[in-house]
């Protein structure tokens, strides 16, 4: 009957449905289920409801489990999985839970012995389902199964089938899907189990401090790490930091775009950025860092241990005299390849420390200047300076990007 309510999206039964089940009311029955008297016209009747909805979807977890026809559970998780509308996401994270002898030792008491066949087909079908979904994140329905999944990863407790489900797993996207701080836990489960992760994407996910907080522990696993769009702020950034602070920090690529990080939250990161060795890109455009944040995290540029080769700082609230502040920090480091400035205040009178920068870095391939405020003949002259390099590009139009 449990179950039925979950599928139907029942809370409400009636004398009826006790009935079909072979359900009588008793003191047993009403440790679970709660009676309410429903008037309808001028009669009155007695309804039963679950105490709460997530009572009734573990009630029906464990009946499913119980089933006396084992092979029936594989056509639940089978079908229960695919439904879209979410309605069968607890009772499923409730299936693969009861899947771990721990959680079921104090309920056989009562309920006598959990079925092994079961279990090894939910175990089994866990597996299967992580590295089936582990491919197909490319659009919202599939991100969601994916999510899902880690989910019942996360609740068997089982570390051997979560390590044999993630053996191949590699890149994690969840771009564009809200996640939950619980999800964030689950995540972090799931990162913590790999020695390294290539790429995680939770760009635009709406993750926030606290989600964010979850994450921290195994950030430093991830080789591409994209978490712009997220509203983490600068206590946020500050855990980002710590993971490259990490002895152990894998972290290539960092694209922390439009996180809410101002020129407050920019110290942190910077003696952070100091000590990392792993780092090569570095995206924090869209912040409002100003010309006291580029200050503070360029500084990091000059000394040896850092290897930032390509850095965004577009739209930052860059005007003309940081860029002089930046540029002497750039010609230090001698491993600029990549520069984008774009959507700042720059005018002509950054045009010698702009000049300066092109000369004296030889490793410079590319730098972006779109949509500032220079000059015609301001831009005519910095672009002149490609001539001696041809292997530089100013880039002043989109369409050259």
């Amino acid at each position: 009957m449990a179950y039925r309510g979950v599928s139907e999206k029942k809370i409400m039964f009636i004398n009826r449905d006790l009935i079909n089940y072979n359900l009588q009311t008793s003191p047993f029955l009403s440790g679970f289920l709660m009676e309410l008297l429903e008037r309808e016209d001028s009669a009155q009747s007695v309804v039963y409801t679950f105490p709460h909805l997530t009572i009734q979807e573990f009630v029906a977890a464990v009946a499913q489990f119980l089933n006396p026809h084992p092979g029936d559970i594989l056509k639940f998780l089978t079908v229960d999985h695919n439904t879209t509308d979410g309605r069968f996401e607890v009772f499923l994270r409730f299936v693969a839970g009861l899947s771990n002898p721990m959680t079921t030792r104090g309920l056989q008491e009562f309920l006598g012995p959990f079925p092994n066949q079961t279990t090894c087909r939910v175990i089994d079908w866990v597996r299967e389902e992580v590295k089936r979904q582990s491919g197909n994140t490319w659009n919202e329905a599939g991100k969601r199964r994916l999510l899902n999944t880690l989910h019942y990863l996360f609740e068997s407790q089982n570390r051997g089938l979560a390590q044999a489900a993630l053996e191949s797993v590699d890149t994690i996207s969840f771009s564009g899907m809200t996640l939950t701080p619980v999800d964030c836990a689950v995540l972090s489960h799931v990162i913590g189990l790999r020695d390294t992760i290539k790429h995680l994407n939770l760009e635009k996910c709406n993750i926030q401090c606290e989600g964010i907080q979850r994450l921290g522990p195994g950030l430093h696993k991830c080789q591409v790490l994209r978490l712009g769009g997220n509203d983490l702020g600068d206590s946020g950034v500050k855990l980002v930091s710590a993971a490259l602070g990490n002895p152990e920090c894998k972290i290539q690529k960092l694209r922390l775009f439009d996180v809410g990080l101002t020129d407050s939250g920019a110290k942190n990161l910077a003696s952070d950025l100091i000590t990392n060795r792993s780092l090569t890109d570095l995206d924090l455009s869209t912040n409002k860092l100003g010309d006291s944040g580029v200050k503070l995290v360029s500084a990091a540029l000059t000394k040896p241990e850092c290897k930032i080769q390509r850095l965004w700082l577009a739209g930052v609230h860059l005007s003309d005299s940081g860029v002089e502040d930046l540029v002497s920090a750039v010609i230090t480091n001698r491993l600029l390849t990549r520069l984008n400035l774009e959507s700042n205040w720059l005018t002509d009178r950054s045009i010698p420390a702009l000049r300066l920068l092109i000369l004296a870095l030889p490793s410079l391939e590319r730098i972006v200047l779109v949509e500032n405020m220079f000059s015609k003949t301001g831009e005519k002259e910095l672009r002149s300076l490609q001539e001696p390099r041809p292997g530089l590009r100013v880039i002043f139009d989109h369409r050259n990007l």
